[in-house]
C-alpha cells in the first residue's frame, strides 16, 4: 500500500465517545474529497424516562450518506455493537465481516431486519486479516464478557491503528483463549502509530478479575443453597458465565432450565461454534414446569430491570415457567449498568415481597466480574502497545478525560479526547480535531426510526410533563357555540380542596370567552379559532397547575 502526497487517515466516532454504548466508529483514507472509508462496529442504547416510548436509540449514519464505505467491522456480538445493524445497514450498504460467533448472531438479526438476503457476511477466523482497500484488518483475540472479542489491528499506508473494542485482561478465561498479548506487543515494537482504547473502569484501581473467580464464587454460593428454586440473572451474552452458573448447578446436583429469548439465542450460537458440550444439558419448559424445586435452577434475562424480561415477569408472577416465592433464592450476577439502578431497585423489592431471598456483588463480590480493565490493565496495555497517540473511546467525558490524563502519565506523547462527531487527524503531522461532521441519534419509535428533535417525540415529552387538555363544541354557520363545551383532560391532578371537575368546567368557561372574543373572518377560520383556546387554556392551566398542556381543539361545524 502506498500513499499519496495529500492522503489522510482520521477517525470519526459517531457513537460511544462522551457515552457508553450505542458505538459507531469510522476510519477513513485518503485524500479529503475521495476517501475510503472503514466501519468498526455498529450499536445501539437503550431508551430511559426521558425517551417515552422509545426503548432503542442508533446512531445517525448521515456523515456516511454517499461515501465509499469498504466494510463494516464487528469486534464483538455485544448489542452496543451490533444491535443497531438491522435498522441501519440499508443506510450504509456494504459487507460485514465478523468471527464465527459474532456472525451468527448477526445472521439471525438482519433475518429478523428482512434483509438478511441482502447482505454479505464474511466470516473471518479468529486472528484472521481482511484486506479492505487501504486497509489491512487483522483480529487480535481478547478476553472480555463474550464469546470472541477481538481487537483490531488496522495497518494503514500512514501507520497502524490498535482499536481495543471492549476488553479487559484474564489470564483464565473459561471460555475461549486469553489476550494474545504477542500480537499486542508485536505492534509495539514495529511502531504503532495510535491506540483508540476502552475507557469504562477507568477510575476504577486495580484489576477486572478473571471469569475464572466468578466460577469459583458461583460455585460456592450456588452450592450452600440447599433448599428452594435458584434463579440466577445475568447478561445472556456472557456465554463464559453461562457455563460457570451450568457448572455449578450440575457441581449442587440441580438441572438448568433457560428464561428469556436472549439466553435461546446465545445458546444457540455458543452451539454453533462449539462453546456448549453435552454435559450442559438444559430442561425444555415442559421438564422446567414440573422439576422438583429443590433441584432446579434458572438462568434468566433481566438482571437490569428489564420491563418484559424474565426475572421482571417472574417478580409480577405473570412468567409462564419460572415460580418464585418464599424460601427460593435469586442471585444478580451482574452489576449495576449506569441508569438503571430504580428499575433494578423495584425489580429487587418486587422479588423480595414474595420471598425471595437476594444475592448481590455488594454483598457477595465473587458472583460478578468485570469484563472491562481497569487502571492496572490499562496500564498493562500501554506498556504492550506503546502507542504515538491515545485516543480515548467507550466512556463519559469524564471517563475519556481521565484516560487521558493516564496515558500522559505513561508517556504517551498526544493525547486526543473526541466527542461524536469530530474528526481527528491521525496522520500525517500531529493529531488533531480537524473538523465536526454531522452525528447524533435515530429513535426506533412505532417500528421507524425518527429523529431525535422529531415532532412526535417532542410532543411526547411535553405531554409527560404537562398533560392533554382535549377541548370538543359545535358551532353554526354565524360562528356562535351552540353546544356544550366539553373540556377532558389526560394526567392533570383535582383534590378535594379543587376537584378536577371544577377545574374543567373554568375552562370550559375560559373557552367560551376566548370564542366570544373574535369576530368577523376569524370566525370562519378554525386555526384561528384553534389557537385563540389553546392560548386562554394554557394560560388557565398554568395559573391553576403551574403546566402548559398539550391543548387539541375538535370543532363541529352545523
Amino acid at each position: 500500500m502506498k500513499n499519496n502526497t495529500n492522503d489522510e487517515l482520521v477517525f470519526v466516532p459517531l457513537g460511544g465517545s462522551g457515552e457508553i454504548g450505542m458505538n459507531l466508529n469510522v476510519y477513513g483514507y485518503g485524500p479529503e474529497a475521495n476517501r475510503e472509508y472503514l466501519i468498526v462496529d455498529v450499536g445501539v442504547t437503550f431508551g430511559d424516562l426521558s425517551t417515552p416510548g422509545v426503548d432503542v436509540i442508533v446512531p445517525d449514519p448521515e456523515f456516511l450518506d454517499g461515501e465509499t464505505i469498504r466494510g463494516i467491522v464487528l469486534t464483538h456480538a455485544h448489542e452496543d455493537h451490533i444491535g443497531a445493524l438491522g435498522w441501519l445497514w440499508t443506510r450504509i450498504k456494504a459487507p460485514i465481516y465478523a468471527t464465527p460467533f459474532t456472525a451468527f448472531l448477526i445472521r439471525e438479526k438482519l433475518r429478523e431486519a428482512g434483509v438478511l438476503d441482502q447482505v454479505k457476511i464474511i466470516e473471518v477466523p479468529l486472528s484472521g486479516t481482511v484486506d479492505l482497500g487501504p486497509f489491512q484488518v487483522t483480529m487480535i483475540t481478547m478476553t472480555h464478557s463474550i464469546a470472541e472479542p477481538n481487537a483490531l489491528a488496522i495497518k494503514t499506508p500512514l501507520g497502524t491503528v490498535l482499536h481495543t473494542g471492549d476488553w479487559k485482561l484474564d489470564p483464565t478465561p473459561v471460555i475461549g483463549q486469553p489476550t494474545d498479548i504477542a500480537a499486542i506487543t508485536k505492534l509495539g515494537d514495529e511502531g504503532l502509530l495510535a491506540m483508540v482504547c476502552d475507557s469504562t473502569n477507568v477510575f476504577v484501581e486495580g484489576q477486572a478479575g478473571s471469569e475464572l473467580d466468578a466460577q469459583a464464587g458461583l460455585i460456592e454460593l450456588i452450592g450452600s443453597l440447599k433448599k428452594g428454586r435458584i434463579a440466577v440473572g445475568c447478561f445472556a451474552s456472557n456465554v463464559a458465565r453461562m457455563v460457570s452458573v451450568m457448572k455449578a448447578a450440575q457441581l449442587a446436583g440441580r438441572r438448568v432450565a433457560l428464561a428469556g429469548r436472549s439466553m435461546h439465542k446465545i445458546t444457540a450460537a455458543a452451539k454453533h461454534v462449539g462453546l456448549f458440550g453435552e454435559s450442559q444439558r438444559i430442561l425444555s419448559e415442559e421438564e422446567a414446569r414440573v422439576w422438583p424445586a429443590d433441584e432446579i435452577l434458572y438462568l434468566c434475562t433481566g438482571s437490569q430491570g428489564e420491563d418484559r424480561a424474565a426475572l421482571s415477569r417472574a417478580s409480577q408472577g405473570t412468567h409462564p415457567v419460572i415460580k418464585l416465592g418464599l424460601g427460593d433464592h435469586c442471585i444478580f450476577s451482574s452489576r449495576v449498568i449506569p441508569g438503571n439502578e430504580l428499575a433494578i431497585a423495584a425489580l429487587q423489592d418486587r422479588l423480595a415481597d414474595r420471598g425471595v431471598r437476594l444475592y448481590t456483588e455488594k454483598d457477595h463480590p465473587h458472583v460478578h466480574v468485570s469484563g472491562h480493565p481497569c487502571r492496572d490493565e490499562m496500564k498493562q496495555m500501554y506498556a504492550w502497545a506503546r502507542p504515538k497517540i491515545a485516543v480515548p473511546t467507550h466512556g463519559m467525558r469524564r471517563h475519556l478525560a481521565e484516560h487521558a490524563n493516564l496515558a500522559k502519565d505513561l508517556g504517551v506523547a498526544e493525547t486526543v479526547q473526541p466527542r461524536n462527531g469530530d474528526m481527528v487527524r491521525l496522520a500525517p503531522g500531529p493529531a488533531a480535531i480537524i473538523d465536526e461532521v454531522p452525528s447524533g441519534r435515530l429513535y426506533v419509535d412505532g417500528g421507524r426510526l425518527v429523529t431525535e428533535q422529531g415532532e412526535a417525540m417532542h410532543e411526547r415529552r411535553h405531554a409527560s410533563n404537562n398533560g392533554v387538555l382535549i377541548v370538543s363544541f359545535a358551532m353554526d354557520k354565524r360562528g356562535k357555540i351552540v353546544s356544550d363545551i366539553d373540556v377532558r383532560s389526560i394526567g392533570l391532578p383535582g383534590d378535594a380542596e379543587r376537584p378536577l371537575g371544577d377545574a374543567l368546567d373554568d375552562l370550559a368557561e375560559r373557552v367560551e370567552v376566548a370564542v366570544g372574543k373574535l369576530k368577523g373572518e376569524a370566525l370562519e377560520d378554525e386555526l384561528v379559532i384553534e389557537q385563540a383556546v389553546s392560548r386562554a387554556l394554557k394560560k388557565a392551566s398554568q395559573q391553576i397547575w403551574d403546566r402548559r398542556p398539550i391543548v387539541e381543539t375538535v370543532i363541529l361545524r352545523l
